[in-house]
């Protein structure tokens, strides 16, 4: 039986969004709420908050218990053992944030098999283009790169970010292909203005030897979207810098040519980012563990690697 000290604790600070405050009004010290709330969350084996050090919020299950919770001991243990269930059954809402082509392409496959293994999860998956705040938003993980790392947030490398220069056999039927990246600014260049700084985005790619050269494109077609930049290589208009993951099947069938192929940008990494591993949900590590298998069962970290040409 849980305590009412731990309780009294879990309720308060989910009333005030503080242990200090908590602690005031039950007259106790912070580091004595903080400690029944964590000792709450082990016996129950689920997090009921998500914490960061300008902030205190629920989790989903920590939601579900506090209404969950009334006016008895009864009720209380009731509680109890409903939100326990999140420990061995994965369940409720699956809040993750991916790049919109990575995402669309690569991931939202897995669904029909991981939800008829997990029939209790409800997917709310975000398509977009910006690293998120995982604690403040509520995200139960996310994958992308540029995260900034919180206290208590996990990233996992997945695969690495390659940018490579493609474009499609009708735009370079006829055309000589360069044989480093300082030719490509004699080609038409599909570029992207950066939304958050307005500016063109410039590359340097490197071979496997080390060297470095510059790759710079001609202004020709300026877009703000990654998938534009694609589509457009797509209808022949030019020649696009574009991560590996965003062009893999195009290239696979033919529709894009990758061009100086010997040579690659590096963007960093391709990570999942998630809460800490410490009493994660039943659902987001199945769906830690269902990503995991899928980039290696696909090798998608090897097909992602620009510098293997």
């Amino acid at each position: 039986m849980e305590t009412l000290a731990n309780l009294e604790s879990f309720v308060r600070s989910a009333e005030t969004g503080s242990f200090s405050a908590a602690a005031r009004r039950l007259a106790l010290t912070p580091a004595a709420v903080s400690r029944n709330v964590a000792m709450l969350e082990r016996n129950l084996g689920v997090r009921l908050f998500h914490r960061s050090t300008r902030k205190l919020t629920l989790t989903e299950a920590g939601e579900r218990f506090l209404s969950a919770i009334g006016g008895t001991l009864d009720t209380l243990q009731a509680a109890i053992a409903d939100v326990a269930t999140d420990a061995e059954q994965p369940a409720g809402v699956l809040k993750v944030s991916l790049p919109p082509t990575f995402g669309v392409t690569h991931v939202l496959p897995l669904l029909p098999g991981f939800l008829a293994r997990h029939p209790l999860i409800r997917p709310e998956w975000h398509f977009e283009n910006r690293p998120v705040d995982l604690i403040a938003e509520g995200y139960d993980a996310a994958i992308g790169g540029g995260f900034e790392l919180a206290s208590g947030v996990v990233a996992r490398p997945l695969a690495p970010a390659h940018i490579v220069a493609v474009a499609s056999p009708a735009y370079m039927a006829g055309r000589t292909p360069p044989v480093d990246p300082t030719g490509l600014a004699a080609l038409q260049g599909i570029v992207m203005r950066s939304v958050q700084t307005g500016r063109v985005r410039q590359w340097t790619m490197r071979d496997v030897a080390g060297a470095e050269l510059p790759a710079t494109l001609p202004e020709s077609i300026v877009v703000n979207d990654p998938a534009a930049m694609r589509e457009a290589a797509l209808l022949g208009l030019g020649v696009a810098l574009l991560a590996v993951p965003d062009v893999l099947p195009h290239l696979e069938r033919g529709n894009l040519l990758r061009l100086v192929p010997r040579w690659y940008a590096d963007a960093g990494a391709i990570s999942l980012y998630y809460a800490s591993r410490a009493q994660l949900p039943a659902k987001t590590r199945v769906f830690v563990d269902a990503l995991l298998e899928l980039f290696r069962r696909e090798r998608l970290a090897e097909r992602f690697a620009g510098s293997l040409g």
